[in-house]
């Protein structure tokens, strides 16, 4: 057994855990890194490039069968395996950036093994002890599987499992209609599988209503069931012939059944309790500077029991390095974090929803608007469906939704200005290339002043004025 005296231990090689380490050690920390499974966790392996990369293929084969411009719609072949074999071709081109060998050429010592707390300055890990000055965990989070009766007895796939699946799902069973059963039963459905997906609330629910209403309706309009407000009573049946009856007594026959209601936190054998570190259901308990109980141990990304992201993981390691390693204050901010659902139409948000502004601020929000088919390319490119909607107090954004074509990419500049606080006058002063979609964010801020400018009797009046007195 070897003793390993370090300046930070990170437990966990996901998205946080990884760009913690790489950041450190090439600032001159000590860093070891410990990992039991796969290098790059959840999202690289299970989560999002996979789903990502066979959202894709299916826009291939939506593409052919909806045809238009002159293309001649046709049903599409669809290779269900040489779908999966991009996935896993997409996997293995950034695998090599999230290995071993290179977080080891960048001089941080990597240890595939277990970790358990011994004391509050010790680690377990395989045959060595690691002694650091700080901790760190990050390791992520883990498909949530419900105890619904029968589910023990079936075969079913979680988003970690689905990718093994090299035929085609005949008929998709997905219990739960958040962002990953939705983009999993899009994905299915275009590439030719029936799919149902039962959801105990509604479809979305975090979502602004309105905008959540515009991707289930294409979403059923491409022949997906989506039952909402029922819940999963009893599964039952064997492989291929599955069924699910949900609490109305509603029974729904399908091939194969996709568990996606949710994570579960990974904090299962790292013995958090030996390092006096208090937890809860939902991760380990963290201040906004992601320090734990015990102030020498942080938690990010998933383990820190908040937003499940991939970035907030990335967002959380900046945090940790500005903290631990050059002992400056530094505290997490969750207001200007987005999210999206990469559907199409993509769904974004950064900030408040309509609703949760006017809980927070009452009567001093104002909703500034934008329809995306009032933006030149998205009608010359057939994609006219969504809009933009922001939330503003006193000039300054507070949320921002966006429903629609490539909504995850347009929610970026709403995220900057909450992060950097800026006025809706930054956003709709910018120069926005013609055309672009791009420029539906600087109408929809642009519509928050039009108001004030056309309707006002003050300016109507001062314009007038000007005329009269100059040369």
């Amino acid at each position: 057994m070897g003793r390993i005296e370090t300046d930070l231990c990170i437990i966990g090689a996901g998205s946080g855990g990884l760009a913690l380490a790489a950041g450190a050690v090439q600032m001159g920390a000590r860093v070891v890194l410990v990992e039991a499974h796969k290098m790059g966790g959840d999202c690289l392996n299970y989560g999002c490039v996979p789903s990502k990369a066979l959202l894709a293929a299916a826009a291939r084969a939506q593409a052919v069968r909806e045809g238009g411009f002159g293309v001649a719609p046709s049903e599409p072949e669809v290779d269900y395996a040489a779908a999966k074999d991009h996935v896993a071709s997409v996997i293995g081109r950034i695998a090599p950036h999230d290995s071993q060998e290179r977080f080891e050429s960048l001089g941080v010592t990597v240890i595939r093994a277990w970790g358990a707390f011994l004391s509050e300055r010790e680690l377990q890990a395989g045959d060595d002890v690691i002694a650091a000055r700080r901790f760190v965990v990050a390791t992520g989070s883990s498909p949530l599987v419900p105890p619904i009766p029968g589910l023990d007895e079936v075969p079913y796939l979680t988003n970690e499992t689905l990718w093994d699946l090299r035929e085609r799902p005949e008929h998709l069973l997905v219990i739960g209609g958040g962002p990953i059963g939705m983009e999993m039963a899009q994905a299915h459905r275009r590439l030719g599988s029936r799919v149902t997906v039962i959801e105990g609330d509604r479809a979305l629910n975090r979502d602004d209503p309105e905008a959540a209403a515009i991707l289930l309706a294409r979403l059923r309009e491409e022949g997906i069931e989506i039952v909402e407000g029922q819940q999963a009573a009893r599964v039952s049946g064997t492989a291929g012939a599955i069924a699910l009856e949900t609490a109305d007594g509603t029974v729904h026959s399908g091939s194969h059944l996709l568990v996606a209601v949710g994570r579960r936190t990974n904090l299962d054998g790292l013995n958090l309790s030996a390092a006096g570190v208090e937890t809860t259901r939902a991760g380990v308990t963290v201040g906004p500077d992601l320090r734990s109980s015990n102030r020498r141990i942080y938690a990010i990304g998933d383990a820190a029991g908040g937003m499940q992201f991939t970035h907030v993981a990335a967002y959380h390691a900046g945090i940790v390095i500005r903290s631990a390693l050059l002992g400056l204050p530094s505290k997490a901010r969750t207001d200007h974090i987005p999210r999206v659902t990469y559907c199409d139409p993509e769904l974004a948000q950064v900030g408040l929803t309509e609703a949760e502004a006017r809980n927070t601020h009452g009567d001093r929000v104002e909703v500034a608007r934008f329809d995306f088919d009032g933006n030149d390319r998205a009608l010359a490119t057939g994609r006219g469906a969504g809009f933009v909607k922001v939330m503003a107090v006193r000039g300054r954004p507070v949320g921002v939704t966006i429903v629609g074509a490539e909504a995850g990419e347009l929610i970026s500049t709403w995220a900057l200005a909450l992060s950097s606080r800026l006025r809706m006058s930054a956003v709709a002063g910018m120069v926005a290339p013609y055309p672009t979609l791009s420029e539906v964010n600087k109408r929809a801020a642009g519509a928050y002043f039009s108001h004030r400018l056309f309707d006002s009797p003050w300016v109507k009046r001062a314009v007038r004025f000007v005329q009269k007195v100059l040369p």
